[in-house]
């Protein structure tokens, strides 16, 4: 029988060495090169990446959650850009250990590996607390809207942020009318810097009391009669409310900065109302 002949390619013999590969081209790093303009940008990098992240909890040790993550750093003006991608590979590089306790070592990373004076690491997060009815007990998750903002230059800034969903009932309303009184849903915004950590429930607890009443996420009969009985019997303007708020916050010696907002979407105006203190609580 005729042997079969194994079949070659073309212009190459099958006992040959494989063709060296090219060499690597080199490409141009456009962000290192120099811009003229000599206007410094306080800010640059990446914004709205969502991400899984670690909060401590009071009462379940943690909470893994998902956040909206912007990161920034400044630019010398002699930079035409910075690198994004460097940006991601930091995060990635914090997998499943994004939490408070890393903040300033993200931040000390991102100056390294940037060339940065400062870093700046915007976290924005839902929290869930497990809330009792008043009456009933029965429970239910309620949803807070957190921040952490952190900075880092010669030293390190923080700032934690809560938002306090309450219930309001207008004072001038009850002083009015002949049956009842309007309310609505507000919002109270609280920003801090301390000393001590300080839990988020704790916080979530002192705004609470602000307002007519606190917002439940499971009420039964008997609860919505008691906090609307409770509401009606504590009649907040959204100036009492970030007054009530300044009085707490002041007594609390562990807190050195804070802001607090109140904003009342109204039900019989088109329109909301809104009121706002901020304070250095640092002895004078």
């Amino acid at each position: 029988m005729k042997r079969e002949e194994k079949k070659t390619k073309p212009g190459r013999n099958s006992s040959s060495p494989p063709p060296p590969h090219p060499p690597p081209c080199s490409m141009p790093d456009m962000q290192k090169s120099v811009d003229t303009r000599r206007i410094a940008i306080d800010k640059v990098g990446v914004k709205d990446i969502s991400y899984p992240i670690v909060v401590m909890d009071k009462n379940r040790s943690f909470q893994q959650t998902v956040a909206r993550v912007n990161m920034y750093v400044d630019l010398p003006h002699h930079f035409k850009g910075t690198h994004m991608s460097r940006f991601i590979e930091i995060l990635d590089s914090y997998r499943e250990k994004i939490a408070l306790d890393k903040m300033e070592a993200i931040l000390q990373r991102m100056k390294e590996k940037l060339g940065a004076s400062r870093a700046h690491l915007e976290i924005e997060f839902p929290y869930f607390i497990e809330k009792s009815a008043p009456v009933s007990g029965a429970k239910g998750l309620m949803e807070y809207t957190c921040t952490f903002n952190a900075s880092l230059g010669p030293e390190l800034d923080f700032i934690l942020g809560v938002k306090v969903p309450v219930t309001s009932l207008c004072p001038c309303s009850k002083e009015l009318a002949r049956f009842g009184a309007h309310n609505q849903r507000s919002v109270m915004t609280v920003r801090v810097r301390y000393r001590d950590f300080i839990w988020i429930e704790d916080l979530i607890e002192i705004i609470e009391t602000c307002g007519s009443s606190p917002v439940y996420s499971m009420l039964k009969r008997e609860d919505e009669k008691f906090v609307t009985e409770q509401a009606y019997e504590n009649p907040r303007f959204v100036e009492d409310m970030v007054r009530e708020a300044t009085l707490r916050l002041s007594a609390m010696e562990n807190i050195t900065w804070f802001s607090i907002e109140a904003e009342n979407y109204e039900s019989i105006h088109k329109h909301s109302a809104y009121a706002s203190v901020e304070r250095d609580n640092r002895p004078a």
